[in-house]
């Protein structure tokens, strides 16, 4: 079901991508098929990192989970540095050159959850001590987050801060703990947000984006003018006037308002569906993981899916401030695509494990669970 899941939503990502990139692609690149057909190379390149997630035995990835956090590190440093890290839209997110190019921070939102899964299986009941158990793990997603926020992308820090939050409470944090966490870290959001004029009129644009309809308010006012134009069924695929250059991001941050404007509320409440579905069972495969790594492991990567999709279409609904948050298996992009997968991947690596020793259980189940 996972895998089915999962294959829709890359089916419609891809009609969804030819769809709403054409008109621009044409204008830029001469070429109609110019995103689509890079979609395509990097879901090739996905597969086969996505085959390897899920064949290679999942217990030996915990050793590697150090030397991934380390590689995120260096990576997300070396893309602050000019002439090193790519610049576009005003922001340097990327490694690489042209077509070629990758975003580190997709990859260190699965460097992280293998981190913590590794440390929160080997702590145990130690996760309820603040000194020894949840701060040394806070202060390492806090520093991957320091890191995106230089970019600066902010909508990616929150979701490597709301993915640990949740893999420390199911572990059995103690909730004053996590409060207290949370509630240190909001003056400085504040102050970050309040000395960035961008992120500021964002969210003076989510509170009210009908007061400045051409200025802070563009995106949220054509995106959902694209919804409401879509109605139920939405105006047929591949007929949106949205994405002829009044929709910025059409085919990225904003694909989930040409897939309500082409296919409607029918067509955004199956993409949901179609989340809550890879979330159930990847919820169930982690309860049945053969152990704590497994079970952390298969929880880390769905909670991050998840969260990001549903963040994703918060945005495009004005329901969430705009973040640069992509819909995962849809939006355009080729670092997106590959971490998306090879997360699913190696949740479903989580289950055949279980099914290959069904004798096995969880040694210890986290304390929430049990």
């Amino acid at each position: 079901m996972i895998v089915a899941a999962v294959a829709t939503l890359v089916a419609i990502g891809l009609a969804m991508v030819l769809s709403a990139s054409s008109a621009y692609a044409v204008a830029v690149y001469h070429d109609a098929l110019y995103f689509f057909k890079r979609q395509i190379a990097w879901l090739a390149v996905a597969a086969v990192l996505a085959f390897v997630a899920y064949r290679i035995d999942y217990r030996k990835l915990r050793a590697a989970a150090p030397w991934a956090l380390g590689a995120s590190v260096v990576s997300l440093g070396l893309v602050l540095f000019p002439h090193v890290g790519l610049d576009a839209g005003g922001a340097r997110r990327w490694l690489g050159a042209g077509p070629y190019a990758f975003e580190p921070s997709e990859f260190a939102k699965l460097s992280l959850v293998l981190y913590l899964a590794s440390a929160l299986a080997a702590k145990g009941e130690r996760v309820r001590s603040f000194v020894h158990g949840i701060f040394p793990l806070c202060a390492v997603a806090g520093l991957l987050a320091v890191l995106v926020v230089k970019e600066p992308d902010f909508g990616t820090a929150s979701l490597l801060a709301f993915t640990t939050a949740t893999m420390l409470f199911v572990a059995g944090a103690r909730l004053s703990h996590l409060v207290m966490l949370a509630v240190a870290a909001v003056p400085p959001a504040i102050l970050l947000i309040r000395h960035d004029p961008y992120k500021f009129a964002r969210i003076l644009a989510f509170v009210d984006p009908w007061k400045d309809p051409e200025g802070k308010g563009f995106h949220i006012v054509q995106s959902l003018l694209a919804l409401g134009s879509g109605g139920w069924t939405g105006v047929g695929l591949g007929f949106s006037r949205q994405k002829f250059f009044w929709l910025p991001e059409a085919h990225t941050d904003f694909i989930g308002s040409i897939i309500g404007e082409e296919l409607g509320l029918i067509g955004l409440v199956t993409i949901v569906a179609l989340f809550v579905v890879f979330a159930f069972r990847a919820a169930r495969i982690a309860l049945a993981a053969p152990d704590r790594f497994g079970f952390f492991l298969a929880l880390g990567c769905m909670v991050t899916i998840v969260v990001q999709a549903f963040v994703n279409l918060g945005v495009v609904s004005a329901t969430w401030p705009v973040t640069g948050v992509p819909l995962p298996f849809i939006s355009f992009g080729g670092s997106s695509l590959v971490s998306s997968l090879v997360a699913v991947a190696l949740v479903v690596n989580v289950g055949r494990a279980r099914l290959e020793s069904p004798q096995r259980a969880v040694t210890a189940p986290p304390a929430r669970i049990a």
